[in-house]
């Protein structure tokens, strides 16, 4: 099968069948995209590899309720996003007090042997790594995937108006940092 048409999907994941066809094509066209969004959010690569495996195993066990009602590709950010922000809190009330957690967060995007940035790049990491997490999604939305607040809004299930506050708050806290560790 082909890149995915939205209505041809819609008709296979009606049947058992058909959703044993057509979600293997649905994770080979979607990993890629989904990986790097949720790479955004939890900023290291093994974690992101664990998101994204419990992205398609949520996905695949809520086909038989998908409608349709909603884009593919947003009904599968929005679950990975959500997953992404499940696994932050998750890691967060595990290991330690919030603000640590966030700081521990950066320290292991900059031990991640995939990270290879230069010191900018890794003190902005550390500056959205200090964000609480859905602002931090907000911007990794619009910053790096130039995703409208339209799109967001229906991702994100959040007022387009909420999502600008967000993402203005989070410029102005990275603007903070980043001058500070200059």
């Amino acid at each position: 099968m082909s890149p995915l048409d939205e209505s041809e999907v819609i008709r296979l994941l009606a049947s058992p069948e058909g959703r044993q066809k057509v979600f293997p094509v649905i994770v080979d066209q979607y990993s890629q995209p989904l990986y790097w969004k949720i790479r955004s959010i939890v900023l290291t690569h093994d974690d992101a590899d664990d998101v994204l495996q419990n992205t398609f195993l949520k996905a695949w066990k809520s086909l038989p309720v998908f409608q349709g009602k909603a884009r593919l590709s947003t009904w599968l950010y929005r679950i990975a996003i959500n997953e992404s922000l499940d696994f932050l809190r998750h890691q967060k009330t595990a290991t330690l007090a919030s603000a640590d957690a966030d700081l521990a967060v950066a320290n292991r995007l900059l031990a991640d042997e995939y990270f290879d940035g230069d010191r900018s790049q890794a003190l902005l990491q550390e500056a959205i790594a200090t964000l609480p997490d859905v602002q931090r999604t907000v911007f990794t939305l619009r910053y790096y995937d130039e995703m409208k607040y339209s799109e967001m809004s229906e991702v994100l299930g959040t007022s387009e108006g909420s999502l600008k506050a967000s993402y203005h708050i989070a410029v102005q806290k990275i603007t903070d940092y980043v001058k500070r560790y200059e």
